[in-house]
């Protein structure tokens, strides 16, 4: 959280009596002394020492040598390596480097670039510390430079313990505030009906239906679209040879019938969608009430006014948002866009990380980076607009669902929301996707994230 003008004024004074040096240029503007993140605006990527050069890499929280501390240091600033004392982020020709922090290539200046963003200026010269360019894709470098003072030298100084507030009142609660409890592939449950080809099928993702999950406080679904001669299916991978395969409609259906008899509740699904706009239009139009209780954040100036409070969403009846991972593009080219029947387009909405913590067994990596990041897209995590901040979905699962190994990911849940993920995206996570939810008690990590907002 950026601190208040009064509390970056109140330690400004502070720190200038501890230090008895003039107070740096435009410090009111500076983030009070502390550690942090250096984070790229254009990537949602960090600022990492490697064996001494400073590179970008996966948000990893405290591992991984990405946490600098930021203090004054004459008229300037530093930032000293959390991990080696005395080590600073600095400079050396065109590439930024760790360098000793009594070095005059580890000062910089901290100007505010707006938006809670910030360049790191050399004294003296316009020169920024910066990400590398690549022409003809988004996949930047990994090695930082020294250069011009463009797009790609804005960093947020992202506190590694930020300050929270206190979650609001229960009818004030706008909808990216909420934390909600998210089933990873819940119609992969082997209650329902059949989800995957032989073999496939020995590792379920759930182990309770639809009407389970729904009964157990899940309410985010993630589903598995693929089209069929008979219609829109919900598989894995793959619908050959799948027995009792179970329609979209159907379990859309569940959900309605569900909302219709709970009038308080909100439930989101997530489509990773393989079929042609015409046949997911057709699907839709066969679960009864469905126009009911679809909610259409496009057609109420959510872009412009940020999201609305959930309790006016649940008055209206406005209560199933539905998402699509589909491209807008290659719907345009087909002349059916998914949005014209209420089916939003995930990418426009919603950040998400990267959905794979490794294999089913053995160590897990926690880094939190985009799920959309590489050569020919750029969708970091931290990305806001105007008015507008996306709803952020966590994933918390593995390659494969070794019960073992879920049940205690699961118990892990809270600690790398707070610690990793949301530092990552700078933002409290809205979805948090996980497999056998009905292991390691996920719904308490849910409920700790519910108690406060991150600002």
């Amino acid at each position: 959280m950026r601190p208040s003008r009064r509390s970056l004024l109140a330690a400004t004074a502070v720190l200038g009596t501890v230090f008895a040096v003039p107070a740096p240029a435009r410090a009111a503007e500076v983030p009070a002394a502390g550690a942090y993140f250096v984070q790229s605006a254009v990537t949602g990527l960090n600022a990492a020492d490697s064996s001494g050069a400073v590179l970008q890499h996966n948000p990893k929280g405290n591992e991984d040598h990405q946490q600098w501390t930021l203090r004054p240091s004459g008229s300037s600033y530093v930032l000293e390596s959390a991990d080696t004392a005395g080590s600073c982020l600095g400079r050396s020709g065109d590439q930024a480097r760790t360098v000793a922090c009594t070095s005059p290539d580890a000062a910089w200046e901290v100007n505010s670039n707006g938006s809670d963003q910030y360049r790191l200026k050399v004294p003296g010269a316009e020169r920024y510390l910066t990400v590398t360019d690549k022409a003809g894709g988004s996949n930047y470098p990994a090695q930082l430079a020294i250069g011009s003072s463009g797009n790609l030298a804005s960093w947020y100084l992202t506190p590694v313990t930020p300050a929270t507030l206190p979650m609001p009142a229960q009818d004030q609660r706008t909808l990216d505030q909420v934390t909600f409890l998210t089933a990873h592939n819940a119609y992969a449950n082997g209650v329902d009906g059949g989800f995957a080809p032989p073999f496939v099928n020995f590792f379920p993702n759930q182990n309770r239906g639809i009407n389970q999950q729904l009964a157990d406080g899940v309410r985010g679904f993630m589903l598995d679209l693929h089209q069929t001669p008979d219609g829109a299916i919900l598989c894995h991978d793959s619908c050959t040879l799948v027995s009792r395969p179970v329609a979209l409609w159907v379990d859309l259906q569940r959900m309605v019938d569900f909302l219709k008899q709970h009038p308080d509740q909100f439930v989101t699904v997530f489509l990773e969608d393989y079929v042609d706009p015409g046949v997911l239009r057709s699907e839709l139009a066969r679960v009864n009430g469905l126009s009911d209780v679809l909610y259409r954040p496009d057609r109420t100036g959510v872009r412009e006014h940020g999201w609305p409070k959930l309790a006016d969403l649940t008055a209206a009846g406005q209560r199933l948002l539905i998402f699509t991972d589909h491209s807008r593009a290659s719907d345009e080219s087909a002349g059916l866009t998914r949005d014209s029947f209420g089916v939003m387009y995930q990418r426009e909405w919603t950040v998400e990380n990267y959905w794979s913590m490794g294999s089913g067994l053995g160590s897990s990596d926690w880094s939190c980076y985009s799920r959309w990041y590489g050569a020919d897209t750029n969708v970091p995590l931290t990305r806001t607009e105007p008015g507008f901040r996306p709803l952020f979905v966590m994933n918390h699962f593995r390659d494969a669902t070794i019960s073992g190994t879920v049940g205690t990911d699961n118990t892990k849940l809270a600690d790398r929301a707070r610690r990793f993920c949301e530092p990552a995206a700078r933002k409290k996570p809205n979805y948090l996707a996980v497999d056998r939810y009905d292991l390691g008690n996920p719904a308490s990590a849910v409920n700790t994230l519910n108690t406060y907002v991150y600002p």
